[in-house]
């Protein structure tokens, strides 16, 4: 395994410093498959929210490279400043690196960056994409009050994430506000995502929290509904919320991702 060097984040509730780096984690040499997973963390999220899955996929031969998503290596002010553009060429960009090395390659994605995931399946080629807690619509009165609110604060004060388990929602790391701005963008975001859903031809493990108070469990139903690939299942995790990857259900999501994209 080669990985980046680690850098280190503070967690929301438990002040503990947790390891937030990006990684590039490589089985060993007779494991190797020749495939690679990108791996897209959620908004004001880290690489570790998708570390899980990473690790369960370098077991079964594949390379897992999990990256910063454009914006959230810094402040809540720089995340405010990016774009859904910056969003999706920075992943682009790492997709296209990994498909000069690889002959199959995959996408993992985590809230918004499994929106992400699915914009790229819309555009360019993937062998199998793994979504989690992907939203496709934010519920009322969010989108109509943002942008009020922008008039009165340019971010809201997280506090904690979206996890069941208490252990793994004190000790997850992450920006410590939301940045208005960035929801809007997200919001746009779905809006050029969601129309285009019927392109989507690679297989897809679409899997959701059924406690998810941040992305609506009946979206991953419209999801699985809605895409075009012939080859979809839906994993709904009952006793988790919006972070499955790190929660409860965390290793049985990293057992069936790793399952659904090995068979391909």
């Amino acid at each position: 395994m080669t990985e980046v060097p680690a850098r280190a984040a503070r967690s929301l509730e438990s002040g503990v410093e947790v390891d937030a780096s990006p990684f590039d984690l490589s089985p060993e040499s007779h494991r190797a498959t020749g495939a690679a997973a990108l791996c897209l963390h959620g908004l004001t999220g880290t690489p570790y929210e998708v570390r899980p899955i990473a690790e369960a996929l370098v077991a079964r031969g594949v390379r897992a490279r999990g990256i910063d998503m454009a914006g959230h290596a810094g402040s809540v002010e720089e995340l405010a400043r990016t774009t859904r553009s910056e969003w999706l060429e920075r992943a682009r960009a790492e997709l296209a690196a990994l498909r000069a090395e690889h002959e199959r390659v995959y996408l993992v994605g985590v809230s918004m960056g499994g929106l992400v995931s699915l914009r790229l399946a819309q555009t360019d080629v993937v062998e199998g994409i793994v979504v989690v807690g992907v939203p496709l619509a934010l519920a009322p009165p969010i989108p109509q009050l943002l942008p009020l609110l922008r008039y009165f604060a340019s971010s809201r004060r997280k506090r904690g994430s979206d996890i069941q388990e208490p252990t793994a929602r004190a000790r997850h790391p992450g920006l410590p506000a939301m940045p208005f701005d960035a929801v809007l963008e997200l919001i746009r975001f779905q809006q050029e995502v969601i129309p285009a859903l019927s392109q989507i031809e690679a297989p897809i493990l679409i899997a959701h929290g059924a406690l998810d108070r941040t992305a609506r469990p009946r979206d991953a139903h419209r999801l699985h509904a809605e895409v075009g690939s012939t080859e979809k299942e839906l994993f709904v995790l009952e006793r988790s919320g919006h972070v499955a990857t790190v929660d409860y259900d965390g290793p049985a999501l990293a057992t069936a991702a790793a399952d659904f994209l090995g068979r391909r």
